[in-house]
């Protein structure tokens, strides 16, 4: 299981992040689940061939934050509370975005600039950080 640590404000923003996967678990997201818990998230990382992020809300049941990463891991983007049948912006920025429950991002504090690490023991954490 990995975690995403606000490095900058020396919080906690997701303490059971799972990786996304491949473009199958990327496009099928949170899709289906009924809620996400306060200390949850998805983990994805864009693909190379991809000029750019962006998330989609369509058919979701429920509202979250949206973090968008840079390659150096600082949020450049944040999406307070999508609504389902909203989408972000695109951003060109993006390597990585965080779906996580709605408010986590006031919780832990997070704003643009901060530095997000995305910690676990083992070699999925080097892959992610890779």
């Amino acid at each position: 299981m990995l975690q995403a640590f606000n490095q900058t404000r020396g919080k906690l923003l997701c303490a059971r992040l799972e990786d996304a996967g491949g473009r199958s678990g990327q496009a099928r997201g949170l899709l289906g689940r009924e809620s996400i818990g306060s200390d949850e998230g998805l983990l994805f990382v864009r693909q190379k061939l991809e000029p750019f992020m962006w998330m989609h809300m369509f058919f979701m049941r429920f509202t979250i934050d949206i973090v968008f990463l840079d390659r150096n891991d600082h949020v450049v983007h944040i999406c307070h509370s999508l609504k389902p049948w909203r989408v972000s912006p695109i951003l060109f920025s993006a390597r990585k975005a965080l779906e996580l429950a709605a408010g986590a991002t006031q919780r832990s504090g997070t704003v643009i600039g901060d530095v997000i690490e995305i910690r676990s023991e083992g070699p999925l954490a080097e892959a992610v950080n890779g």
